[in-house]
């Protein structure tokens, strides 16, 4: 029997195996050891951020942007509703409130002009998605929020190794969020990072990230002893998850051109279908270069898409949708407000298809793909 091809599988880089070695040998297992300088080293090199520090998660890195910012009862961040919802815990865990606004049907990114509808007298930040590694409109977003003052934070999840007009996703943000699951093009099962674009944040990050303390500055030989000096947590990620990602991220340009051939093959095999049936493929635009994270349809309708859905998981072929748009959860109607009813999140989210996208998969397996989805008439 054939095996199904999956929807994601994780990759797995050449030196994986020797970096976890040379820790399960070593002296040194838990955070900030040698693994983990060398990733941070080599993901401020990919972004061109001021500083990245590794984290527990990509939730971890935004809940620590939250508390970077001092956000807390009153104050209210904007974000899209249709996105995961640790971008909305690391808002609702301060106790500020979720304002959340539509995105555009073709890109499934936040609506600037939603965004300056929704600023009031209390709104602290904006919180932005590139959603499948397409930037958002960052000139629009940028210029409303110099206008009123506001942080910029930026999920860049999907997006490690994207640009918009030339620079690099996650220096956009006063500070920006990754995620390195094992869903992402680099992973190391789970783990995170925080990227710093303000220099006046990084003595304070490290507190906050290290329980509060200032251990960072005592190790590196500036104070003679350490303490608690503010409110934090442990968010360092283990040696064996930054042994995992360094090799990881020493195969980045090796991941991505395997990603992106897959990428690559849907888009230019499927239009033919596409247009037959009134299907939208992903896009990207002309000035901004994604880093084939995800590959996406939309169907015409919400019927359709789920139809689709089962008629490749018929064939072995698991697809998959996306996110339920924030605003209409149990959560999101707890902690949180819109505008007006979000028609375009509710849109998007009924007609996304996901197509299987990884590092390891055969021109085999893309056939597949493609002879499932080619197949496929309402």
């Amino acid at each position: 029997m054939t095996p199904d091809i999956l929807f994601s599988k994780p990759f797995h880089a050449p030196r994986e195996m020797e970096n976890l070695a040379r820790v399960v040998h070593g002296d040194h297992a838990h955070g900030d050891g040698d693994f983990t300088r060398a990733a941070m080293h080599r993901l401020t090199n990919i972004t061109g951020a001021r500083a990245a520090l590794l984290t527990t998660s990509g939730s971890h890195a935004l809940e620590l942007a939250s508390k970077l910012l001092d956000l807390g009862p009153g104050d209210e961040v904007i974000l899209p509703s249709f996105t995961f919802p640790s971008a909305a815990n690391a808002v609702a865990l301060t106790g500020a409130t979720c304002v959340f606004v539509d995105v555009d049907l073709r890109y499934g990114n936040i609506d600037p002009q939603q965004v300056a509808e929704a600023v009031t007298a209390r709104t602290r930040a904006i919180s932005v998605v590139n959603y499948g590694g397409v930037a958002v409109d960052f000139d629009a977003l940028t210029s409303i929020a110099d206008e009123h003052g506001l942080a910029l934070i930026e999920d860049n999840a999907h997006g490690l190794g994207g640009t918009y007009r030339g620079q690099q996703l996650g220096t956009f943000g006063i500070v920006a969020a990754q995620s390195f699951h094992d869903t992402k093009n680099v992973h190391c099962g789970e783990g995170g990072a925080i990227l710093i674009n303000d220099p006046s944040l990084v003595e304070r990050a490290e507190i906050v990230r290290e329980k509060g303390t200032n251990r960072s500055r005592f190790l590196r030989g500036q104070v003679d002893k350490y303490t608690w000096v503010d409110i934090g947590s442990s968010y360092l990620l283990s040696e064996y998850n930054a042994a995992v990602l360094d090799s990881q991220l020493e195969s980045f340009t090796l991941i991505q051109a395997k990603r992106h051939a897959v990428w690559n093959s849907y888009a230019t095999r499927l239009p033919v279908w596409a247009t037959a049936e009134n299907v939208r493929l992903m896009e990207v635009p002309a000035d901004r270069r994604h880093p084939a994270h995800l590959f996406f349809v939309q169907a015409p309708d919400h019927e359709y898409q789920a139809a689709l859905l089962a008629h490749l998981r018929s064939v072995g072929v698991i697809g998959t949708f996306h996110y339920i748009p924030l605003d209409s959860a149990p959560a999101g109607r707890r902690h949180g407000r819109r505008l007006r009813e979000l028609t375009a999140s509710q849109q998007f989210s009924d007609r996304l298809v996901r197509l299987p996208l990884w590092a390891g998969m055969t021109d085999g397996q893309v056939d597949r793909v493609i002879e499932a989805v080619s197949s496929f008439r309402r």
